[in-house]
């Protein structure tokens, strides 16, 4: 997996192409938590992201509560098909902002 990261003030994009897994989910929230406290906003894009496992929700859900505790948000951008129908089942669709 490859992250870009664009910081803009208190605003984060990450950018992830390849797969969001058990092997790769710790990178990406390396990446998050080295920026965590500067930022209110996060925006990450799956457009590239082929795939997304429990690992790599539970980074997702974690940094978004870190977040919302923080009055900041985060949203979701160009997620799968087949992502986005997890995301429905679990009800999470309603907890991201999807874009």
């Amino acid at each position: 997996m490859e992250l870009r990261t664009v910081l803009n003030d208190a605003e984060m994009t990450i950018a992830l192409s390849g797969e969001l897994n058990t092997l790769t989910s710790p990178k990406l929230a390396e990446e998050i938590a080295a920026h965590i406290e500067k930022i209110n906003s996060l925006i990450m894009d799956f457009k590239e992201c082929d795939y997304v496992s429990s690992a790599g929700i539970r980074v997702l859900l974690s940094t978004f509560k870190v977040l919302k505790k923080k009055q900041g948000n985060m949203q979701l951008l160009n997620i799968g098909e087949n992502f986005r129908e997890v995301l429905d089942a679990t009800g999470l669709d309603a907890v991201f902002g999807l874009i």
